[in-house]
């Protein structure tokens, strides 16, 4: 009986030890200094993507700010050099995007609410966004523009309506909608905010045309927490995502995930609601989606609302829509490496 509870103590602290170690700091961390136009925390970033030779930092655009619509974009070469060197300060140039009022005013005539851009993809001169609406709002979208005159013409005869996933007593769950894209292979793939339905969570595959005919769903293991933005890895044939959990109540509780998830023990420290944020891996095997922790980043940064994220070298470019730990508020864009 002894030896039986020596053994359970000894379990007990493995267990607590391998928690711990799961919170170690995995990347070194590189800040980006960034234009005071820039780290405004009124562009609320959402996305990022590696094209072109360029970084690009896709604001929300909430028409309700009455600020123009734009995305934002640094030469890699310079972003390279303030990775090396931290008083380095890249310079941006901006994209207008044209005719997003115009699909907005459409889509309220669908009694559908536009809130914001989530994610970004780009296909050589074609550039692909996705529209979060409001909650009761039934369906997502993705539109397309073309880089014409140094603006983005957003197309608004075509773009492509999904609905969103509810749960299984038909309930539309709090976000949703799409939070991340990415062009692989000549397919665009857009992954949902919440993928923690009981069963049936997945991946929409359309074709660059955004017909309707090209749609496909692939099944994505259930995930724990937010997936906030995807970036494609040719080199090693997978996505890397944000995971991303918001210690926030109301209706962000429901990315609380139960106590008999493995993933339970991440959302609390000292029996107190903690934000955590980390990077995963996600591959497609056999035609359907898993996902593997690759690592933790640092504690210090899990309170930063981290929505953008682009594969570069052997690490990630990573940047906050707006939120941090303390005000002022602002934009902060990392490469973290390990």
């Amino acid at each position: 009986m002894k030896s039986t509870k020596s053994f359970l103590i000894l379990v007990f602290m493995l267990t607590i030890l391998s928690q711990s170690l799961l919170a170690q700091d995995f990347f070194k961390v590189n800040k980006i200094k960034l234009p005071a136009d820039i780290s405004y925390y009124d562009n609320q970033f959402s996305s990022l993507y590696i094209a072109q030779d360029k970084l690009f930092l896709m604001s929300e655009c909430r028409i309700e700010d009455k600020r123009p619509a734009y995305i934002a974009y640094t030469n890699l070469k310079k972003a390279n050099k303030a990775i090396k060197d931290s008083n380095y300060m890249p310079e941006f140039h901006s994209i207008l995007l044209k005719n997003l009022d115009v699909i907005s005013d459409i889509l309220k005539a669908r009694n559908q609410v536009y809130e914001g851009l989530e994610a970004m993809a780009i296909d050589v001169n074609t550039y692909f966004f996705s529209i979060e609406t409001n909650t009761p709002s039934d369906s997502c979208y993705i539109v397309k523009g073309d880089l014409v005159d140094s603006a983005i013409q957003l197309n608004t005869e075509h773009f492509l309506a999904i609905a969103k996933p509810k749960d299984e007593n038909g309930k539309a769950v709090y976000n949703t909608g799409f939070e991340s894209m990415e062009i692989n292979d000549g397919k665009l793939y857009a992954f949902f905010e919440y993928n923690y339905f009981k069963d049936g969570n997945y991946v929409i595959q359309a074709d660059l045309s955004l017909g309707n005919g090209g749609l496909q769903r692939i099944a994505i293991e259930k995930i724990p927490f937010r997936i906030t933005d995807v970036s494609w890895d040719k080199k090693e044939d997978c996505y890397w995502a944000i995971n991303y959990f918001y210690q926030g109540g109301g209706d962000d509780a429901v990315y609380r995930v139960p106590k008999e998830d493995p993933n339970y023990h991440l959302m609390y420290t000292d029996k107190e609601l903690r934000s955590y944020c980390r990077i995963v891996k996600i591959k497609k095997e056999n035609n359907q989606f898993t996902y593997q922790t690759l690592a933790d980043l640092p504690q210090s940064y899990w309170a930063y609302n981290w929505e953008g994220l682009a594969r570069y070298k052997n690490g990630f470019f990573i940047i906050n829509d707006k939120y941090t730990p303390k005000r002022p508020y602002a934009s902060e864009l990392l490469y973290i490496v390990r």
